[in-house]
Order: structure tokens, then sequence, then C-alpha cells
């Protein structure tokens, strides 16, 4: 079974709440709140959209709804193949071992607010581009960067603001995302610089299951190696076509919660893998 854990704009207002009657969640959260400066336990609950959507939100949420979720469905097992998609990356290394759960929330809220202030210091952000071909001389010209490549047809670019805004992609439908700025791209640099500070801190365990890599769909296993990839992956692309070919050997795949965004896209790109989108205990039940 593969194990994915969603990335920023999986988000949505009380992703939380269906996790909260799990043995030990609301103790989990509130030591992740202690260890983090976050009420977390408030803002997965009753937190607007407009806030949960802040990119320092946004990933420690994530990273603790994956976490509870995924300790959930495993029940004390190890995981055969795990894979996140950008921030996803956190919870996947916990639950292969390379990190502590603990150690996966703490990095994801400084990991945010890393970027939230990166992000803040020039206007820049990110266009899906769906369908056409797109010319990378051309985009990297105008000062943009592939940021993502998601599946085949479905491509997110980064940049300044007003060289998306000039943006031209014959033949593809562009939509504008909602996020503080262009993650994956240089314009992460300074957060990177920060976040690989306290990477270089940690211990890394080898990890009890392959680890699909982000960059290029590697099957990894060694701790600090994954972890010098997560801070690469700042100012990288996220290459999850890649992550799924690299995947095609497995039986059936099951999405974190809060599951349904990396679903559509294993329907779309291995249509005959059965995968689960875990949104409430309901769909722990599926999976067994």
């Amino acid at each position: 079974m593969l194990l994915l854990s969603p990335g920023q704009g999986s988000q949505s207002s009380g992703l939380l709440r269906p996790w909260l009657d799990l043995p030990g969640a609301r103790d989990r959260l509130s030591t992740w709140s202690d260890l983090t400066g976050l009420d977390l336990l408030q803002l997965g609950t009753e937190a607007p959209d407009d806030v949960v959507r802040r990119t320092e939100v946004t990933q420690p949420l994530l990273t603790a709804a994956a976490l509870l979720s995924g300790r959930a469905l495993l029940a004390g097992a190890a995981p055969d193949l795990v894979c996140g998609h950008s921030v996803g990356e956190l919870s996947a290394l916990a639950l292969a071992g390379v990190l502590t759960d603990d150690e996966a929330v703490v990095l994801a809220a400084r990991r945010g607010a890393a970027m939230a202030r990166a992000a803040a210091a020039r206007p820049t952000g990110m266009t899906a581009v769906l369908g056409g071909t797109l010319d990378e001389d051309a985009l990297h010209a105008a000062g943009l960067e592939v940021a993502t490549v998601n599946a085949p047809g479905q491509v997110v670019v980064g940049g300044p603001v007003d060289a998306l805004d000039a943006l031209d992609v014959p033949g593809a439908r562009l939509r504008r995302l909602d996020v503080a700025g262009a993650f994956h791209t240089r314009a992460m640099a300074s957060a990177a610089s920060e976040f690989a500070s306290l990477v270089a801190g940690l211990s890394p365990h080898p990890a009890v299951c392959d680890v699909v890599a982000n960059a290029d769909g590697a099957l990894l296993r060694d701790g600090r190696e994954l972890l010098d990839r997560l801070v690469g992956q700042l100012t990288r692309p996220v290459r999850f076509d890649l992550c799924l070919a690299a995947a095609t050997g497995a039986t059936s795949a099951v999405e974190l919660a809060p599951g349904g965004v990396l679903t559509a896209l294993v329907k779309r790109a291995l249509p005959g893998l059965p995968c689960t989108a875990l949104k409430t205990t309901d769909d722990l039940l599926v999976t067994a």
C-alpha cells in the first residue's frame, strides 16, 4: 500500500475536526500546540478559511492531520511505501521513521513561517497551467519557473506577480492559485537557508520503508539524504508526476487526511490503482 501525504492546497476550515475522537488525538494536538506556539486544536476546528490558508498555519495543520490519520490507519505497523507532496514529505518521513511525529510538526510550523516571511519580501505567486505546451526558455526569460508538475498537462509555474499577469500559454487554461508566494522557486531561497539550519540539528533515522522523493521519484531510505532533500525542495520543482511513475508497483494507495486532491491525480495518472482518500474516521474502515 502506498501512503500519500497531501500538501498545501488540501486544507480547509475544520480539517482536524473528524479526527478528534481518535484515542489520544487531543493530547497529541495539545503537545504539538505547546511545541509550535500555535493553538492547533482551535486553528484546525474553529478558524475560518482565510486563517487556515495562511502558510504558517496550513503547514503544521496538514502535517498534524496526516499524522493523526496515518497512525490510526497503520495501527502500529510500518508502512510499505510513502510519498508526500511538498510539505506532505514531513509527515511521510515521520511515518517512515526518519523523524519523530513531534519533529515533523515543529519543522512544518518553522518551514511555514520561513516561507511566509520569504513570500512577504517580494510580490510573487503561482499559476496553474492546464493543458497547452510550456516553452521553458520563454518562461525563464520572463523570470518564471516551473514549480510543480503534478501530472502531464498539469503544471504550476511561479515567480513575480507582474510576470504571471503577462503569462500566455497557447492552448492552456490558466488559473492563479491562492497562495502567499512562489513556492518551490528561487523566491524561497531565504526560507531554504533558515530551514537548512533547523534540519542540520536533527539526527534522522533510516527509513523503515521506501520513500518516494519529490524531486525525481527516487526511492530512498537514507535519513540524512531525505532531510537534505527537504531543504532543496523549497527552491526546486515538485515532480509529483515522477513520484507516481515510481509507484507503479503499488497495489493500492491511501491519501491521508485531508484527502482528495492527490487521489484525483492518482486516478488520472494511474487509473487502475485503487485509491482511498481519508476524510473521516469512517474511511479507515474502507482500507481495512
